[in-house]
């Protein structure tokens, strides 16, 4: 057997706990077809150091973008994206991302493209304090959706204050829409200056694509956007908070980030496109 056939599978806990029977139909998958080692860890030191004893074998990690995230970024951290490739079993709640990069909905799905799939070389975008984003950056980071509590064991009163609820609301006037903030911030792509600490800005966004970071400024609803396509994207200014991928980090006042063409390889259908700027 190949050390391709070889795998070592991570399968992060938050998995195990949300979805065992996914996660279960995963690993039959994958040992059916495989030399598969499982690996069980239960919290962040112990993921990272079942990747780092990974020897010849493909690492596979089972769980949501929080783990795929996780696991690219110690593998960039051990200079070993440039020549191995990393594959995926998306479980959990949260997997746009993975599906974003052209990983298959549902376990069994995914897990044949382990088995069968391809590399494809993916873009990365890394700064300097060697973080890394593989979807979507957003600065200033956008307020994620407020979570609205249910009541449990309420019966008919529930049902009953919902429908006084929906008759207040109907009635009552709607609420003024929320203040756009704005922020005054310094953005350079390649050196070039897109805008500087003089003009308020809404939102920046950065998104790897084609060999390089594509770069939006937003100064408002009435002007047009300042875009460009750029290797290496600089922001300064004021304490500002950033949203990459999943994870919010913050407050800075200063960071750089370089796109690394085709730095990491992700094993993904044969059929599928070149997906996330590869």
């Amino acid at each position: 057997m190949s050390a391709h056939d070889q795998l070592l599978v991570v399968i992060d806990p938050v998995a195990r706990r949300n979805d065992g029977e996914s996660v279960r139909i995963a690993k039959d998958v994958l040992c059916g077809g495989s030399e598969a080692k499982i690996c069980l860890p239960e919290g962040p030191e112990e993921f990272a150091r079942a990747l780092a004893r990974r020897g010849s074998r493909r690492p596979v990690v089972v769980g949501d973008d929080r783990t795929l995230l996780r696991a690219v970024a110690l593998l960039h951290r051990d200079r070993w994206l440039g020549d191995g490739a990393l594959a995926m079993v998306p479980v959990g709640p949260s997997v746009e991302l993975a599906h974003a990069l052209g990983v298959p909905r549902g376990a069994v799905a995914a897990a044949r493209t382990v088995l069968d799939g391809v590399v494809r070389r993916l873009d990365l975008l890394v700064d300097e304090s060697d973080g890394v984003v593989l979807g979507d950056l957003a600065i200033p980071a956008a307020a994620g959706p407020v979570a609205v509590p249910t009541a449990n064991g309420a019966g008919g009163a529930s049902v009953w204050n919902t429908c006084r609820s929906l008759v207040r609301t109907l009635v009552r006037p709607a609420p003024p829409a929320p203040a756009v903030r704005t922020h005054r911030l310094r953005v350079e792509a390649d050196g070039v200056l897109l805008t500087d600490l003089d003009r308020l800005v809404e939102a920046v966004t950065v998104r790897a694509g084609g060999g390089r970071a594509e770069v939006t400024v937003r100064h408002g609803a009435h002007t047009e956007p300042v875009m460009a396509r750029a290797l290496t994207v600089t922001v300064s200014g004021a304490d500002f908070r950033y949203r990459a991928d999943a994870l919010i980090t913050g407050p800075v006042r200063t960071r750089t980030w370089t796109l690394r063409p085709g730095a990491w390889g992700l094993t993904l259908p044969s059929t599928a496109g070149a997906a996330g700027g590869g």
